[in-house]
């Protein structure tokens, strides 16, 4: 545990972070193209079609990754922002920023592929379904925190103007995930839960969660990349950014 919180401590300075992150991002990029072309090939060519859905089932190698990616990126967003109002950590607040434009693009690949594999399934584009609604919700969320922070010239007031949405918007995460089971839905109810229970085959679940692992991998390079970027804007007058930029041009 002292371990841990030594290496908490450590990557909240923020030339330390710069540094290992930048060692990071490589080894996140490498295994998400790994893995997301092992998780596409099995997905897309080895999984059979569906009994009923037929080959239309495949978007759910997207889509519900996506899905998931939404809800646990908020959340990260959620935690990152209480800990930034706590303890003021300044790499907490740059995590919740940088992880919006992420969030957003994958709740509305959700959508977008939701739409997709909704038309063949319930012959219409959209509907106002619990899930969708309140997924839909979700991606005002990320919008709603990304022009805030665009709004406000102040960023550490931006950063905690933004934390505290997160933390406001967080009450829609277990509504979108319990949402079809406390309402009437089309939506289909899920077919992995956390006590292990599955409703498809091994040959279509390893895919899925292949693919799952693959978008975090993913989330992972492209917020630290993002996170290494506003750190630079925000400390560009500081000794170690000049330290760093003469290292870059020797």
């Amino acid at each position: 545990m002292n371990v841990f919180m030594r290496w908490f401590h450590k990557m909240g300075s923020p030339k330390y972070f710069y540094e290992v992150s930048g060692k990071m991002i490589p080894w996140f990029m490498w295994t998400f193209i790994i893995t997301l072309v092992y998780g596409l090939y099995q997905g897309m060519i080895v999984s059979p079609p569906d009994y009923q859905q037929g080959e239309s089932v495949r978007i759910m190698y997207i889509h519900v990754p996506a899905a998931w990616m939404s809800m646990f990126i908020y959340v990260v967003m959620a935690v990152s922002g209480l800990i930034s109002l706590v303890w003021r950590i300044k790499m907490t607040e740059i995590f919740v920023i940088s992880s919006a434009t992420v969030g957003a693009s994958f709740t509305f690949l959700a959508l977008a592929t939701g739409s997709l594999w909704g038309k063949p399934m319930w012959g219409t584009w959209w509907v106002w379904d619990a899930r969708l609604t309140s997924e839909l919700i979700l991606l005002f969320l990320y919008l709603g925190i990304i022009a805030l922070h665009s709004a406000i010239e102040d960023k550490r007031v931006a950063a905690r103007a933004i934390s505290i949405l997160a933390l406001v918007g967080v009450v829609n995460i277990p509504i979108i995930h319990y949402s079809v089971e406390w309402w009437n839905t089309l939506h289909q109810t899920s077919s992995v839960t956390m006590t292990g229970k599955k409703a498809m085959s091994t040959s279509m679940l390893i895919p899925l969660l292949v693919m799952s692992v693959s978008f975090k991998l993913y989330y992972g390079a492209v917020v630290l990349m993002r996170a290494r970027a506003e750190l630079l804007e925000r400390d560009r007058n500081t000794r170690w950014v000049e330290e760093v930029v003469q290292e870059d041009t020797k």
